[in-house]
């Protein structure tokens, strides 16, 4: 073997080239073609090719698999969320998941941004136009309605920016994926969830007001689906009574006042079918006020809130469905991660369809499983995953109410 060959710079560092006998140009050659091929193969940032909903956790481990994508991707990661009305979970939930999933991703604090537009279709689109002119190359949007929807994809789509649908779809929008629960069967479960109480209760005669959440909101339609699917048998066979359907609204004070001016109209009513916990609130409080035992007047909820559980665990709330927010939260944030970096997601990931019923297309889309949570399961579901802190959900009167469902703070 004879001495050491030249030095040549490969993406930044030098590497000794060694010359073997007679051979040596030829074998130079050969070895400096490994050297590339091996970097290239190093630096391809493609994400792990297992990636699914099953890899995420509520301690945010897997995102840390996808820092070569966060390292190769460019510009900032937006989410826009919609209010702080309709439910807890936006404040509580959704802006500290997603901004700790592009975190343990490696995206820095200048690259992330994280607003809720509170309600006005104004300053959603303001805030998303305002996020594309500061670098943000991927939005994750969850749209307070339809139109403001289509005009911020459209607005990213003419410059260049992907945008996910996060946990409503826009109709007659133009995104690349949709992350939420499979929210025909969120309507399902409070459908049964309704369903089952009414006969753990021995509500001997069902008199059913059932309500909605807003029209504007593509979910709200199919968690109607779902419930709707279920009790349509029990009304259709007379042995409940649809008394009467209030509007559509995801307003809690909106949602009281319907219920009282049908309950004043209609002083049968003895259960109710409520959409999500938020709504449910005020109206168990209007139920209390007027006297009503606890097991006597099943009513439902959603989204598995401090309140909604202590109703559940008070006799006030049949029960909620569960939708652990970390899960949807790591799904978006991985999906915005791939299309920062210009790579396809991996089909175990985008694991099914949603139809979008005004463009007739079909949405690549990452759809999770809700639970539907009651006293024999909280301390499986909600408690186990550090949802609610026990010591939250059992605080003051609710202690007692803890101890007999088997929770310890």
């Amino acid at each position: 073997m004879h001495g050491d060959g030249p030095e040549a710079q490969i993406g930044g560092s030098a590497v000794r080239i060694m010359r073997i006998g007679s051979l040596g140009g030829l074998a130079a050659i050969l070895l400096l073609g490994t050297i590339v091929t091996t970097v290239s193969t190093a630096t391809a940032a493609t994400g792990p090719s297992n990636l699914s909903t099953k890899s995420f956790t509520n301690n945010f481990a897997v995102m840390s698999t996808l820092k070569p994508l966060a390292q190769s991707g460019k510009g900032k990661v937006a989410a826009i969320l919609p209010d702080t009305v309709s439910s807890t979970r936006y404040v509580e939930f959704d802006a500290p998941d997603i901004t700790r999933a592009l975190k343990a991703a490696g995206l820095t604090t200048s690259q992330i941004i994280v607003q809720n537009a509170l309600g006005s279709d104004a300053t959603q689109l303001t805030d998303a136009q305002t996020d594309i002119t500061n670098g943000a190359t991927v939005l994750l949007v969850d749209p307070i309605d339809q139109g403001v929807g289509q005009s911020i994809e459209s607005y990213a789509k003419s410059h260049g920016v992907d945008v996910v649908d996060y946990d409503r779809l826009t109709l007659g929008g133009s995104r690349e994926y949709y992350v939420s629960f499979n929210n025909v069967q969120v309507g399902k479960l409070i459908g049964q969830g309704l369903v089952s109480c009414v006969a753990a209760w021995n509500v001997k005669k069902p008199q059913v007001v059932v309500m909605h959440g807003a029209a504007t909101d593509n979910n709200a339609t199919l968690f109607a689906q779902g419930y709707d699917a279920v009790l349509k048998p029990f009304f259709q066979s007379k042995k409940w009574v649809d008394v009467t359907n209030t509007a559509d609204t995801w307003d809690p004070p909106t949602a009281e006042t319907e219920f009282q001016e049908a309950y004043t109209a209609h002083s049968n009513i003895n259960s109710a079918l409520i959409p999500n916990d938020e709504s449910g609130s005020p109206i168990i409080t209007y139920l209390q006020s007027l006297h009503v035992a606890p097991k006597t007047f099943p009513t439902t909820g959603q989204d598995a809130t401090l309140t909604g559980l202590d109703n559940v665990l008070s006799g006030y709330q049949c029960g909620t469905a569960y939708k652990p927010i970390y899960l949807e939260a790591e799904a978006a944030s991985a999906l915005a991660l791939y299309l920062r970096a210009g790579k396809t997601p991996p089909s175990s990931l985008a694991n099914g369809k949603s139809t979008d019923t005004v463009s007739s297309t079909s949405v690549p889309s990452v759809l999770l499983t809700p639970t539907w949570v009651t006293t024999k399961n909280m301390n499986s579901t909600v408690i186990k995953d550090q949802f609610v802190p026990a010591a939250q959900l059992c605080a003051g009167s609710f202690a007692a109410d803890c101890q007999a469902a088997g929770i310890t703070p």
